[in-house]
């Protein structure tokens, strides 16, 4: 894992309401893929495994995240429609999140960051 300066100043700016929930994603995808690289992209944090990028943003409602290819999120927005905002968008509030087991999140991770052929 490699953690870029910009990376590191985003996540450490995290607005403590919202800093367990980005940490809780932020270590679930390290422990999916431990090479991944942490990159800030469009002004967020930016992890890059198996030529795939998934981005996590914190905002006021939680953690966003986005970025997948059609249909490689592990069916995660197909079982929680309500968190769907825009194509290959997660909006993720921290109510939400203690609903959704780790296991489902890893899923996402693994779908998304899957390498493609």
């Amino acid at each position: 894992m490699a953690i870029d300066d910009a990376a590191q100043r985003y996540i450490d700016a995290i607005a403590p309401a919202h800093r367990p929930l980005f940490d809780r994603i932020h270590g679930l995808i390290l422990a999916e893929h431990p090479e991944a690289e942490v990159v800030v992209s469009y002004g967020i944090p930016t992890y890059k495994a198996n030529g795939q990028r998934l981005y996590v943003g914190a905002w006021q409602h939680g953690v966003s995240l986005y970025g997948w290819h059609d249909g490689h999120d592990g069916g995660f927005a197909q079982r929680h429609p309500s968190l769907v905002s825009g194509r290959a968008t997660l909006r993720l509030g921290s109510q939400d999140a203690a609903t959704i087991d780790d296991e489902e999140l890893r899923g996402l991770v693994r779908a998304a960051l899957q390498a493609t052929s």
